[in-house]
């Protein structure tokens, strides 16, 4: 039977805005700088529910995230600065394994991190995400919506449009494909809605013949725990090569160097929600960076005893931080497309005409995926981050001290040469975003 075309989009738009960068007169002046008071950025997470299964999914489906990184930063070897929310892909594809059988379902969760889990599972997963991680902090914005745009020649199952209701909040609206550039208009107005503008397209036109765009995005947007002073930032050398603008604050923050990199964690809001950057050491690359996280995973980075030892502990760092802004696309000539990407991870049969096995989206017959990209966009400033397409990380800290202050360890972390980072959630773990910025 010859099977129709299944056209699938994945739209992450993370668009981050840094809170603020510092800027002072002279390097000189910004060695001596006295703060009146070191700012406390030690936030208190509140956990979110999560059941065992749940959690062992977040570490594995970060796990993927990591090998997406590693995948894509081996592809693209332009040296170029990237941003990418494979949380964003999950969406996408956990909406079509909810319709995939057989050897293309078990390809999907294997390669996303839910093994042998099954739909429900995995639906139940993705479910709890959407409807609890925007309540972790009211002082970040987090918005994940999904949406099914149906050529109007075709009809849904009943089962599968109940269920990307249910679990995805996704409504099909039928359009007429054939309409090339008008229903286009209507699919990137919606990405433009839902990721508040960071995002504005997607496609340029549909395709005629094309069963139904499937599409995630992803909006985040916090300010940092504790906001960079403005009038601080400076342009200063990266890398030994161009300047960027570098924010710069004396912070209380957890803080860890294991010998290949130092890391920091800023909170964004009431702590919940933090970024963390990883700092090559003289000598090590973020390549040797990025290698080391797939390897071992995230919560290695996390653990007491991680591999390269080392555990994260409040020091008042010297924190100087590049303000910027990163736009990436996987249909970019550098990357070369998403579905090649994804192949590489191990998803195969889901975008094979011929052994697809996704019977249970559309009544018309057997589809596949033909078509996938996404965008994410990132700005980092002195007032926080914005997202689209990616959750919100917010963290406050406290100010006020006793009349004797502890004495913290002290170091130095000044992001003045390539550095990796994501953005996460800390109580449940999952990760959201993740990036290197390389200062091109």
């Amino acid at each position: 039977m010859k099977k129709n075309l299944f056209l699938l989009s994945a739209i992450v738009l993370s668009g981050v805005i840094l809170s603020s960068l510092l800027s002072c007169s002279s390097s000189e002046e910004i060695e001596q700088l006295e703060p009146k008071q070191v700012v406390n950025m030690l936030g208190e997470s509140k956990p979110i529910q999560l059941t065992q299964e749940q959690r062992v999914f977040v570490n594995d489906n970060n796990q993927f995230t990591l090998n997406f990184l590693k995948t894509v930063n081996e592809t693209d070897r332009s040296s170029k600065s990237f941003i990418y929310s494979p949380l964003s892909i999950t969406y996408a594809l956990g909406m079509v394994n909810d319709a995939a059988i057989g050897k293309t379902e078990e390809e999907l969760e294997q390669t996303l991190g839910f093994h042998q889990g099954g739909i429900k599972a995995v639906n139940d997963y993705c479910k709890n995400l959407i409807d609890n991680l925007p309540k972790v902090d009211d002082k970040v914005t987090l918005n994940i919506a999904n949406a099914i745009f149906l050529n109007e020649k075709y009809k849904l199952k009943k089962q599968f449009e109940k269920d990307v209701a249910d679990y995805y909040d996704a409504k099909a609206e039928a359009l007429n494909f054939a309409e090339t550039k008008k229903s286009a208009d209507v699919i990137n107005n919606w990405c433009n809605d839902k990721t508040n503008g960071m995002i504005k397209d997607i496609i340029a036109e549909t395709e005629p013949t094309a069963v139904s765009y499937l599409l995630n995005a992803i909006y985040f947007k916090a300010d940092w725990a504790s906001k960079f002073d403005a009038k601080n930032t400076k342009d200063e050398l990266f890398d030994g090569k161009g300047k960027v603008p570098m924010m710069h604050q004396n912070v209380l923050i957890s803080y860890v160097n294991n010998g290949l990199y130092s890391a920091i964690k800023m909170p964004y809001g009431n702590g919940y929600w933090n970024m963390t950057v990883m700092l090559p050491e003289e000598g090590k690359t973020i390549d040797d960076v990025i290698e080391h996280l797939s390897k071992v995973g995230f919560a290695d980075v996390e653990s007491f005893c991680g591999t390269m030892g080392g555990v994260f502990e409040p020091y008042e760092v010297d924190l100087k931080l590049p303000r910027y802004e990163t736009e990436s696309d996987t249909d970019s000539k550098e990357v070369g497309g998403l579905i090649p990407l994804m192949q590489n991870l191990g998803i195969h049969l889901a975008f094979d005409c011929d052994f697809s096995q996704i019977p249970n989206m559309c009544e018309n017959g057997n589809l596949y995926i033909s078509m996938m990209r996404q965008k994410a966009k990132i700005k980092v400033s002195e007032e926080g981050s914005e997202a689209a397409a990616v959750t919100i990380a917010g963290a406050n800290f406290t100010t006020s001290y006793p009349s004797e202050p502890p004495v913290y360890p002290k170091a130095t972390f000044y992001a003045n040469r390539p550095f990796v980072y994501v953005i996460r959630e800390q109580s449940s773990g999952v990760i959201l975003f993740v990036g290197k910025f390389t200062g091109k």
